[in-house]
């Protein structure tokens, strides 16, 4: 992968790229290269083998500019069998994003409740419409609608793949390309036309059930609007589901430029 969404600048700072540009605003980024990012830093911080990360929730408090950013993570409260971890990514000083994650131990017990498998993928990427062509983040991944459409509102099932690294120079781990994915439900889903309507999430939350497998990752969603909008997400690779999440919906008239 010769390009990707960040590019370290040392220590825990990074510079986002054009790739992370989301589909509401140019200047600032979609909500899944910081996602992914931030879980990096929780991968990272005080790695234990033994566990595995099981849930992530990410408040997305400002639009994250495509621009310099810094990290930093930590354990918040250790433990022998769960522990619970925080980040942040911030910009000038100022936090964006916060993420708290829970690490538990692996289970020795054996799989049971598995769901069905993702439909098979199809062979041919599906273009972005005309009116995301500025949507840099869309470019950077490759979708192949499995169900549903770019046009069609309702649920869609989405099989995604990365086309950039999150951090220049490494392979994303299976989490890392969950994560990038996994605010994507509501786009994908969306029940009212993206040129016509805003249906931004302040928030994601990622259950984890095992670590992904392989690059590609299926994302199987739908999207309800009544007081409120939610779209909630399965995701899967090749071998089966690996996470669900959901998404908190601020839904409104787009003002068009």
């Amino acid at each position: 992968m010769s390009e990707a969404f960040f590019e370290p600048l040392g220590g825990d700072r990074y510079r986002a790229t054009r790739h992370t540009r989301g589909p509401w605003d140019p200047a600032h980024q979609h909500a899944g290269p910081p996602a992914a990012l931030l879980g990096r830093a929780i991968e990272r911080c005080t790695p234990r083998p033994e566990m595995a990360l099981a849930r992530l929730t990410y408040e997305i408090l400002r639009p994250v500019p495509v621009g310099e950013v810094e990290v930093a993570a930590r354990v918040v409260r250790p433990g022998r069998a769960v522990e619970l971890l925080e980040g942040e990514l911030s910009a000038d000083g100022t936090p964006l994003v916060l993420v708290r994650a829970w690490r538990v131990l692996r289970t020795a017990a054996p799989a049971a409740g598995a769901a069905p498998a993702p439909p098979p993928r199809p062979a041919e990427a599906t273009p972005l419409p005309p009116y995301l062509e500025r949507f840099g983040y869309g470019h950077a991944v490759e979708l192949r609608f499995a169900a549903g459409a770019w046009e069609q509102p309702g649920p869609a099932t989405v099989w995604t793949r990365l086309r950039v690294a999150v951090v220049d120079g490494e392979e994303p781990t299976g989490l890392q390309r969950v994560l990038a994915v996994a605010d994507s439900g509501n786009g994908v889903s969306g029940v009212l036309a993206l040129e016509d309507w805003l249906y931004i999430n302040p928030e994601l939350t990622v259950h984890v059930s095992r670590e992904p497998r392989g690059e590609w990752i299926c994302l199987d969603a739908a999207t309800t609007i009544a007081d409120l909008g939610l779209a909630r997400s399965m995701l899967s690779d090749d071998d089966g589901p690996v996470a669900h999440g959901a998404q908190a919906l601020f839904v409104a008239p787009r003002l068009h430029r």
